[in-house]
């Protein structure tokens, strides 16, 4: 099978991508790839790193406002089209599929315009701009989140698969999370993470229930910063508390992520969709506090599907603070009957079979 892998600007479009090609080498060892992207997204350096051979296209997004960027725009789309064209008739891909990001646009429309099987993946509850244009074209759409099916009237095929990022988590070893962190097997653990570049509000936050951390005896607190935060993190627990309390690590990021949240009892994060698909991929209760700095504000919409289902406590950004994200972590840690039912429901919401469904939709498309 020759594919054609094409998404970007962040993780959360990228590492969905990066899913499916592990995917297809389980089932086709001799499997080939492409990597069509951006020279200014994270996958410029994620996806080499990876094995996999990339090239650019340059195209940037739309503004959702008249201006004479759009006019830009426009044009960028056409020569990106162009320049797709050109890659794909070198290539010969067998299928093209997108994950997601504006880089997206150009190189999916111009396999659809090519006769090529395609397949776009949308991560959130509302779909992005440009997965909404390309659905009129491509062959399937997949959806990570059940029920969103209907947000694309006009695809020929929606179906749900789920996000194939979960698949990567959901046999995390949890043992080794345990070591990673140096805590005994079984410890409860608390995770506050803001993302690779961490959170100002959750990071502000938690400092100001900082001296309350104490009363959650038997929890420990691991409080991952983002590497711009960390240093001003550990600076300011120093004038606070004097000392870090002892149930509190304090790390800059965190890099086998899945085995962490495989020994992870319950976390305190953003909303962004493929971290959602890997949470409760392991079952894991979640405190969700949706970026309100997101396209569409996309990330509330995740997560109020996830207090829907009961598998999530929202608090948005606007109404956190210490008190609030105490009371919060409090309401679950300190209720073990509470904290098992958000697991089930989470675990319920999960699609750890993910990257295998989007494998079979792309094996009937080439068929």
């Amino acid at each position: 099978m020759r594919v054609v892998l094409t998404g970007g600007g962040t993780g959360g479009h990228i590492y969905p991508a990066v899913a499916v090609a592990r995917q297809c080498l389980k089932e086709f060892p001799d499997a080939e790839f492409l990597y069509i992207g951006t020279s200014r997204g994270l996958e410029r350096d994620i996806i080499p790193k990876e094995g996999i051979p990339f090239e650019s296209i340059e195209i940037t997004g739309f503004k959702r406002k008249l201006s004479l960027d759009n006019v830009r725009t426009v044009m960028r789309f056409v020569k990106g089209v162009s320049r797709s064209k050109e890659l794909l008739r070198k290539f010969k891909p067998d299928i093209v599929v997108g994950t997601g990001g504006y880089v997206c646009g150009p190189v999916v429309y111009a396999a659809a315009r090519s006769g090529i099987p395609t397949l776009v993946h949308e991560q959130n509850v509302i779909p992005g701009l440009t997965n909404k244009f390309l659905s009129r074209y491509v062959s399937t759409v997949a959806v990570s989140f059940k029920g969103s099916e209907s947000n694309f009237p006009a695809a020929k095929r929606a179906v749900y698969t789920g996000n194939p990022r979960a698949t990567v988590v959901a046999n995390a070893d949890a043992e080794r999370g345990f070591a990673t962190l140096g805590l005994p097997s079984g410890s409860q653990i608390v995770v506050i993470v803001g993302g690779s570049r961490g959170a100002r509000a959750i990071n502000e936050a938690f400092m100001s229930m900082l001296p309350d951390i104490g009363r959650f005896k038997g929890t420990h607190f691991v409080y991952v910063t983002g590497e711009a935060h960390y240093e001003a993190v550990l600076l300011k627990i120093k004038q606070t508390a004097g000392t870090s309390p002892s149930n509190l690590h304090v790390l800059p990021f965190v890099y086998n992520m899945p085995e962490v949240l495989a020994a992870t009892s319950l976390i305190v994060s953003r909303a962004g969709a493929s971290f959602l698909s890997e949470i409760t991929s392991l079952g894991i209760p979640s405190i969700l506090i949706p970026s309100p700095y997101v396209t569409n504000n996309h990330q509330e919409a995740n997560a109020r599907w996830m207090e829907k289902e009961q598998a999530s406590v929202l608090i948005l950004e606007k109404e956190l603070n210490g008190s609030t994200l105490s009371q919060a972590i409090g309401s679950i840690v300190e209720n073990p009957g509470r904290s098992e039912s958000m697991s089930s429901q989470s675990l319920k919401l999960g699609q750890r079979d993910a990257a295998q469904l989007l494998l079979e939709e792309m094996k009937r498309l080439v068929r």
